[in-house]
């Protein structure tokens, strides 16, 4: 304790000081780093969150100890990133997030015991518009979902039939195209007996009609259905011929652009085709008559005896001549064999196809580290028109056209292919920003804390302190001494004092002037210790 306690005082107070407070800004700094590298990195768990899921999704975490934090008005719930899939999992478990809607899980909570046939079916509904709501919410460019649901009820002994109908309410990200908004149309009519696509109306959170529902095919919507499907044909076939004709001449030497006339209308064609050679006997009638005159004695008289047949004469009359004739008719009915046959077009079909080929040249090297441009020859481009026709289904009856050109690029296509470079060294995500913005700063902090806070206390504390000049001496002030001649003159000196003819006298005056020398010397020490602690120190280095 008496070594600390002299190094403490040799160091003094000022020292001690910026010692501690140089060893808490270091703790604090090297604690703050390990908190930061120890603390979990929180991601989003679910955004855009109602304040009923919101709330349920809190009492979830807080029961199984979850750290958690909330951002926004509450809709934004951050969770660590190492454990969102097993949170998430959890939570689905247990039905959440809902998206505000209740789904079938309103029977599980609720006694059909005492409970009416209306109640019954207004929970039926719900159910099914909020099941609905959460599957349109599952696609990627729908936010939100919310269902209305029209069922109506067949009544006894009423021959008319109302169709169901349904609206709903999207919020999306972006602008839906029409064949998104068809497959939602056909997945809540696909859940609804007895509903049809037509009978599902649907708008957005900005008011905008995206389908009528009115009961009839929407035009607009169909052709716009058209468009869409000619535009993914152009881009299609655009890319395959790029792909194929950049093999040949070079990626990126190459530009295709493809014009796709696509059939709008919905044709039926009916022909019968009737085949004369092709008889077929389908029915025969025959007829035969059969005629006899018979001539008697009697002048030819003409009785009901004698016109029966196989007759004989009557009272001994004698027969005369007789004449008999027979006809024959011969009916018969042919079929003709007849063909039917029923074409439906539906709409889609390709109508015409236009293709554009535009080719660049050929770079030759002069030598001289200058290219030179030189044109394909016709038989190339004859081939690649060939090879385009047969890619795309050429068809000349249906008014195909095909343009290959070749002419100089503006600029020289690169040897690679657009779009099969590697990852950049710049391409960064958000959390990756993040990260870097926050060791930046980090470091930042580092800096300044060692040069403006670090250093300067350092540097005061290495510093070396100058000792103060001792005070004189003497009482007047008149003679003034160093401490080391005081000393010297205390310790030594007797050589002088032998000589003189008193050699007593100025022995004792010379042991008073030495007496008093001591005592300033003691009271000098006294009152600048560290002074004199330096001097010693001087002192007993000169001699080692």
């Amino acid at each position: 304790m008496e070594n600390v306690t002299g190094v403490m005082q040799r160091l003094g107070l000022a020292r001690l000081a910026a010692m501690v407070v140089v060893a808490v800004l270091l703790l604090g700094f090297f604690g703050f780093l390990i908190f930061r590298a120890t603390s979990p990195q929180l991601a989003p768990l679910y955004t855009g969150l109602s304040f009923e899921d919101s709330s349920a999704i809190v009492s979830q975490l807080q029961s199984s100890g979850t750290t958690y934090e909330l951002r926004g008005e509450g809709d934004t719930i951050l969770v660590p990133r190492d454990q969102i899939t097993a949170i998430r999992m959890n939570l689905a478990a247990d039905g959440l997030p809902t998206n505000g809607q209740v789904g079938y899980e309103i029977f599980d909570n609720q006694s059909t015991l005492g409970a009416t046939s209306f109640v019954q079916d207004v929970n039926l509904i719900r159910a099914m518009e909020g099941e609905l709501a959460r599957t349109i919410s599952s696609l990627a460019r729908v936010r939100t979902a919310r269902v209305h649901l029209v069922l109506p009820k067949r009544e006894l002994f009423r021959r008319e039939r109302v169709d169901p109908t349904a609206s709903i309410t999207l919020g999306v990200r972006g602008n839906l195209s029409s064949s998104e908004i068809n497959a939602i149309q056909y997945l809540v009519s696909s859940a609804i007996q007895g509903m049809s696509p037509s009978q599902v109306s649907i708008i957005d959170d900005s008011g905008r009609l995206l389908a009528a529902g009115n009961g009839s095919e929407d035009q607009g919507v169909v052709a716009s259905d058209m468009y869409d499907r000619s535009i993914a044909l152009e881009s299609r076939l655009r890319n395959e011929l790029e792909e194929l004709v950049g093999n040949i001449v070079g990626a990126g030497r190459v530009r295709v652009q493809v014009s796709a006339e696509l059939e709008l209308n919905r044709t039926t064609q009916s022909t019968e085709t009737y085949d004369p050679e092709g008889q077929v006997v389908r029915s025969t009638q025959t007829r035969e008559v059969a005629n006899s005159s018979v001539g008697a004695n009697d002048g030819g008289a003409v009785s009901i005896g004698n016109e029966l047949p196989g007759a004989t004469p009557v009272n001994g009359a004698g027969t005369g001549a007789s004449d008999q004739a027979s006809t024959t008719e011969e009916t018969i009915n042919y079929e003709i064999s007849k063909s039917t046959q029923t074409q439906i077009f539906e709409a889609g079909a390709v109508k015409r196809l236009s293709v554009a080929v535009l080719l660049d040249g050929i770079y030759i090297d002069d030598g001289n580290g200058a290219s030179t441009y030189q044109p394909r020859t016709e038989e190339q481009l004859a081939q690649i028109s060939a090879l385009v026709s047969s890619a795309i289904g050429f068809n000349a009856e249906r008014g195909d056209q095909i343009e290959v050109t070749n002419l100089q690029f503006a600029e020289r296509a690169d040897l690679a292919a657009i779009g099969t470079e590697g990852p950049s060294l710049f391409d960064f995500t958000r959390d990756d920003l993040m990260s870097a913005a926050e060791m930046l700063v980090t470091l930042l902090i580092s800096i300044a804390l060692i040069l403006f806070v670090m250093r300067p206390l350092l540097k005061r504390v290495l510093e070396p302190e100058e000792p103060l000049p001792l005070a004189d001496l003497t009482a007047d002030g008149s003679a003034q001494m160093s401490a080391e001649m005081a000393i010297d003159a205390a310790t030594g000196g007797g050589g002088a004092a032998n000589e003189g003819p008193d050699i007593m006298g100025d022995a004792r005056s010379h042991g008073e002037a030495q007496t008093r020398t001591l005592a300033k010397v003691g009271d000098l020490v006294g009152e600048h210790p560290k002074q004199a602690s330096v001097i010693v120190r001087d002192w007993l280095n000169q001699a080692a």
